[in-house]
């Protein structure tokens, strides 16, 4: 670049600086704050005035709204109400603009909101004079009373003296459910249609520390009038839609701990609902929308009654709120879900009224579970020793037979048969057991009573521990290491190396009992650290108690008792169990089918 070149650029630079400091149009004043905020907490009286927010009123507006477009514009006004669990913040559009859970916070510790202005959208569509409007486009006035440890408000649209549209909310002073009915009068000739359209869009925020989890534990459900309980899937992260032409009586929209909801005094006479997850927005889980029909029918008097649920997705609360409602929290299919309702929730909410430390009431409950369990473990434990006993005659059968597996399974089946002994004695007490191992695989990640409670180095039970952060993500993995995972994995193997030493398990069947616990570290790497520190102090206990019953079992004794059953076998005098000769059979039954076959 030669000199005046440098120089011209110098000049251009300055004028610009000069221009853009000193002459360039100043940028416009931000606009007023649209509203004042009117507070009515428990009942008090509105006493702030607002800054008027208007809306546009083309004539074509003016057209559709009819005679309700003089309600098109106004003053917004905000009313608070305060309880023991909500802070329930009204609009006198007559919808809700927020809603907080007061005794929780999000996992960043900010007010916990179900709803908001911006996450939420409510609309009453409603033919009106012939076209379709929206009821919470309009403007009421408002009147809040408390009585009776309620507080009511209520936002009219009073038409003529006659004629009047009503919205009406009624707000206990504790619990998560909110009252709401629509009232009119003198308005059938204008309200043309068969009903009110109910719609609500929601985008649900991340309320948790996983969003991957929080996503693949997202739903709306609904119960139909005739008791059918259904919803679109949770684990999908495809859009998802469903339409319902029969009654509906309730619809929820189920985050993993938290359930906002609409129910119907009267079944709803139809609607449908949506699904979808934006995978780019990571502070968003998922977007919702229910639209659901009212009957012009309901639009009495008395007015069409509803009850608004914004609460915790806690079994001991909502198995009151609606018929069918508890099935909002999934805990397992059939005999899971049973030892979940009937043991290990009453025992889970029995510990917590003496007990603050849930990592603590983690580890009575496995002291509890394996003392109820403690007859099938020590039957399970004498049939790996009557197993172990026979070990050297069962390799000894193996070795004579060869590669004649028909053969191996007759002798063997011969010799169980003469040493009176079940080769299942020691599985199907672990079987029996494995309804209450699944029940702790459904109960522990939504358990909203560990949500946010510290533990050793967890700093939420409800969620995956990390001690470490990866710098990359391993596949199936993740991209943090859960030290409960760990310490569960290396005692699940060290329990099953003590069981191969009594079993007679061989080739791959004993190496799958290594692999299967590492498996399990990759699945389970994202899972509650209640459920991992769980399965770690259930192996723990398991190996003192193997040690305990290990005293109470003399493998001399049992040796006595086999010897003696072979000699009443020999002499005829032993007697078959109904099991063995059914086995017996079977094995007979086989063997004669496949000689068939041949021939």
């Amino acid at each position: 670049m030669d000199r005046n070149s440098a120089i011209g650029l110098t000049l251009i630079a300055v004028l610009l600086l000069v221009y853009f400091n000193f002459f360039s149009p100043k940028p416009p004043p931000p606009p007023a704050k649209p509203a004042n905020v009117t507070t009515t907490d428990l009942g008090k009286p509105d006493s702030a005035t607002a800054t008027p927010m208007r809306v546009p009123r083309d004539s074509d507006r003016v057209k559709q709204y009819g005679t309700l477009s003089s309600f098109l514009a106004g003053d917004e006004v905000l009313t608070r109400v305060e309880t023991k669990d909500l802070i329930v913040t009204l609009s006198n559009q007559a919808t809700l603009q927020q809603l907080e859970l007061k005794n929780f916070k999000t996992y960043a510790q900010k007010p916990l909101l179900l709803t908001t202005a911006n996450s939420s959208l409510f609309s009453l569509v409603a033919p009106y004079e012939g076209k379709d409007i929206d009821l919470y486009q309009l403007h009421y006035s408002v009147t809040s009373v408390k009585s009776n440890d309620t507080t009511t408000v209520t936002y009219e649209a009073k038409i003529s003296a006659n004629a009047y549209l009503r919205h009406v909310y009624s707000i206990p002073s504790e619990g998560f459910k909110i009252g709401y009915r629509i009232e009119s009068a003198g308005l059938s000739n204008v309200l043309t249609g068969p009903g009110l359209t109910f719609r609500w869009t929601d985008r649900i925020p991340l309320q948790e520390k996983d969003i991957t989890d929080s996503r693949t534990r997202t739903t709306v459900n609904y119960y139909l009038a005739k008791g059918a309980f259904d919803g679109l899937s949770e684990s999908s992260l495809k859009p998802e839609n469903e339409t319902f032409k029969e009654p509906v009586k309730w619809v929820s929209i189920k985050q993993k701990f938290f359930l906002s909801a609409i129910i119907g005094e009267h079944p709803f006479a139809g609607g449908d609902i949506a699904m979808s997850t934006d995978l780019l927005d990571a502070a968003t889980v998922k977007t919702t929308q229910v639209s659901l029909f009212i009957p012009k029918a309901d639009l009495t008097a008395n007015g069409a009654r509803f009850d608004y649920f914004f609460g915790p997705n806690d079994y001991d609360l909502i198995g009151n709120v609606s018929p069918g409602f508890s099935r909002n929290l999934y805990l397992g299919w059939p005999p899971v879900i049973w030892v979940n309702k009937f043991v290990i929730i009453p025992i889970f909410n029995f510990l917590q009224k003496f007990i603050g430390n849930y990592g603590i009431i983690i580890v009575l409950l496995v002291l509890f579970i394996k003392l109820l369990l403690t007859p099938l473990s020590y039957s399970s434990y004498l049939g790996m020793a009557k197993m172990k006993l026979l070990k050297p005659e069962l390799d000894a059968i193996k070795e004579k037979n060869g590669d004649n597996a028909a053969q191996t399974q007759q002798d063997q089946m011969k010799l169980y048969q003469q040493a009176g002994v079940n080769p299942f004695s020691g599985c199907i007490p672990l079987v029996l057991q494995m309804p209450i191992l699944f029940a702790m695989f459904y109960f522990f990640p939504v358990s909203i009573q560990l949500r946010q409670k510290h533990f050793l180095w967890a700093e939420d039970l409800s969620t995956y521990d990390s001690v470490f952060n990866l710098p990359f993500s391993i596949p199936f993995y993740g991209d943090h290491v859960s030290l409960f995972v760990l310490l569960m994995t290396a005692s699940t193997i060290v329990y099953q190396w003590q069981n191969n030493q009594m079993g007679t398990v061989q080739g791959p069947m004993k190496s799958m009992s290594y692999i299967m616990p590492v498996v399990f570290m990759f699945v389970l790497n994202k899972f509650s650290a209640g459920l991992s520190f769980y399965y770690f102090v259930s192996n723990l206990v398991t190996f003192a108690q193997q040690a305990v019953i290990r005293r109470f079992v003399d493998d001399s004794k049992i040796k006595l008792i086999i010897e003696t059953n072979k000699k009443k076998a020999a002499s005829g005098t032993g007697k078959k169990s109904s099991f063995m000769s059914r086995l017996e059979g079977a094995m007979k039954a086989s063997e004669e089918a496949k000689r068939k076959s041949r021939g």
